[in-house]
């Protein structure tokens, strides 16, 4: 397995200064995908933007993995909602010019 896509979880809790405990609840919650390799931990790189996302809404506004969870649930309504209104636009477009 190729791990250059990928970041090791011990290297990132040590440089960003968290407990692994944080990145193992959100593994549990579902909100993250780790992958496992040679007895290692890692982060595929795609999933890094969402991480940090989540790292400042439990440090920096304190909340809990509930509430990280219900959050990123709606996030990713709303961007599929956004997406959705955008094709649609798109769409109508073509009537515009009648």
């Amino acid at each position: 397995m190729e791990t250059r896509d990928l970041i090791l979880i011990e290297h990132f809790c040590s440089n960003h200064d968290i407990d692994f405990s944080f990145i193992d609840s959100l593994h549990e919650f579902g909100l993250i995908e780790l992958i496992i390799h040679e007895d290692s931990k890692y982060l595929p790189k795609e999933q890094l933007k969402d991480l940090e996302k989540m790292m400042r809404m439990h440090y920096d506004l304190d909340i809990n993995m509930e509430g990280i969870d219900v959050i990123s649930h709606l996030l990713k309504r709303i961007h599929y909602l956004q997406e959705e209104l955008k094709m649609t636009r798109n769409r109508l477009r073509i009537y515009e010019g009648e």
